[in-house]
């Protein structure tokens, strides 16, 4: 759908994601990292996988995350994002 068919508000709008995407994608990594220790079973495994696409959009390198989806600690998680403050 081309930019024309939104209001000048809508345009700002969506611009403004994109411009602040990468702090939406942290900020949503952060409270996923909370979920991992509150959540169980099937829950937890859905949790992860966002945590992982969020990651991935943050651009983490390919190999650090395939080492991340193994070990499937949340310490490791909670450095990387430690770092990047």
């Amino acid at each position: 759908m081309a930019m024309e068919n939104f209001t000048r508000y809508q345009q700002g709008v969506i611009k403004a994601y994109y411009q602040n995407r990468d702090n939406v994608s942290f900020q949503r990594v952060q409270e996923l990292l909370t979920d991992l220790y509150l959540a169980e079973g099937k829950k937890k495994e859905k949790v992860w996988e966002s945590m992982f696409n969020h990651l991935e959009k943050l651009g983490v390198p390919p190999d650090q995350l395939e080492h991340l989806k193994k070990q499937r600690k949340p310490e490791l998680i909670a450095q990387l994002i430690q770092k990047k403050v």
